[in-house]
């Protein structure tokens, strides 16, 4: 099957649609408009760069480079994860918190795959590793954002609940216990919903994109519930390891509430 090459004027048409939903936006007053654009302008300028940087490593397959590569990306998947919190943890808590949880799940679940059931040669091949590495860090992220930012709020909110339960003898850990579990169930949600919409509400990215490319239906499948699966376990894992650490650190060693280290 011959694949589908698109020109800038194919793209033109669809950046149109995004002028036209700015259009919209501002006209109904949402304040919006800027935002979409600005997004736009970001999405195809830092994708532009990325086929440049892919192109490179490609050719180069150097594992120094997919490491210096790896290290960025979680970088600023743990940058990412602090911004989305209205009340952060004091200090390099919150880029540390994000990036330990996505280092622990998402990059451990990505090199398990590669090392036993893609198998590409070398095993660190640029283009297995980079698109594997890429949807578990961005979806992990995601998961992590949330269970961190429910955690913080709640635990903010019911200070109260959670100083008397502390006061009647309970430990740092069980007077915490229904909150730190609400926030996992927050940072689960989208990994859940996604898996439950696979193939019938939508069609996956990865999935959709080899079936353009030419690729046979059933291979797609297959490879989307490979990333579907991995994806649930990198998130679980890492909201997880996100969530019990961000919740230690609201207690001292003496199991007292240290709201004071949120922003």
């Amino acid at each position: 099957m011959e694949t589908i090459h698109l020109s800038p004027v194919d793209l033109s048409i669809a950046s149109g649609l995004v002028l036209a939903l700015a259009v919209v936006t501002g006209w109904l007053g949402l304040a919006v408009s800027r935002r979409v654009i600005i997004a736009a302008i970001r999405t195809t300028i830092q994708l532009s760069l990325v086929g440049i940087v892919l192109k490179a490593l490609f050719a180069a397959s150097n594992p120094l480079w997919m490491a210096l590569v790896a290290c960025v990306m979680l970088a600023v998947a743990a940058y990412e994860v602090r911004a989305r919190q209205k009340r952060r943890f004091r200090g390099g808590w919150s880029f540390g918190i994000g990036g330990v949880s996505m280092f622990l799940s998402s990059f451990a679940v990505t090199v398990l795959m590669l090392l036993t059931v893609v198998q590409p040669t070398p095993w660190y091949e640029p283009r297995y590793a980079i698109p594997l590495l890429g949807m578990m860090t961005g979806n992990t992220m995601t998961g992590i954002a949330l269970g961190l930012n429910q955690l913080s709020n709640t635990a903010f909110d019911a200070r109260a609940t959670i100083e008397a339960q502390l006061t009647l003898g309970s430990s740092g850990a069980e007077s915490i216990h229904d909150i730190r579990n609400d926030a996992i169930r927050t940072g689960l949600i989208p990994m859940l919903n996604s898996m439950a919409a696979a193939g019938v509400v939508s069609l996956p990215g990865m999935m959709t994109g080899q079936i353009l490319a030419g690729n046979a239906p059933g291979e797609a499948v297959r490879y989307q519930i490979l990333i579907m699966f991995m994806i649930a376990a990198g998130t679980g894992f890492g909201v997880m390891a996100a969530v019990f650490i961000g919740a230690r650190r609201l207690f001292d060693e003496r199991d007292r509430l240290r709201l004071d280290r949120l922003k």
